[in-house]
């Protein structure tokens, strides 16, 4: 796969609640792999907010399975993913493929049934192209964002209007 194939997502979602979860179980979608850190919640937080409590419900309702997959550090990402009663691999390495495979083996899930989730091209994105799952990106949960992240965005958008995404 090429660089900007891989930067690609399959589909593009304002929110996390904008995923058509019907569509994705039609396609024989069941694990949802889930970034955190402003996909699901505030950047940097260290424990989720009811948004990321009510979409963990939603999507426990809907029959499907959820993982965390995040790069942050153990004790915050696996505090996290306990606090919303859901597995974690922790410092996944995004954008290598290396957490996402954790996270399959983890959940005994083929690739062809998991979904990777999150608000970052160069991260996210590429991890989930390479493992490969089918992949989702969503608009950032906040403005706010570590001063890394800033930086990077010009990049991500750049791709985006050369991608069309």
């Amino acid at each position: 796969m090429n660089i900007f194939a891989a930067m690609k997502p399959h589909m593009v979602c304002k929110s996390v609640y904008d995923i058509p979860l019907t569509e994705l179980k039609a396609q024989g979608k069941t694990l949802l792999l889930l970034d955190f850190d402003n996909t699901l919640g505030p950047d940097h937080a260290t424990e989720p907010d009811e948004y990321a409590y009510n979409f963990i419900s939603k999507l426990k309702e809907e029959g499907f399975k959820c993982c965390l997959v995040s790069n942050a550090k153990s004790g915050r990402s696996s505090g996290i993913a306990k606090l919303l009663d859901i597995p974690c691999v922790t410092y996944a390495h995004k954008p290598r493929p290396d957490g996402v495979y954790r996270a399959l083996k983890l959940m005994d899930e083929a690739p062809d049934n998991a979904v990777m989730i999150g608000d970052q091209v160069f991260t996210d994105v590429i991890a989930g192209r390479l493992a490969p799952v089918y992949t989702i990106l969503v608009e950032k949960y906040s403005p706010k964002e570590i001063w890394y992240m800033v930086l990077k965005r010009p990049f991500e958008k750049l791709v985006r209007l050369i991608g069309r995404f």
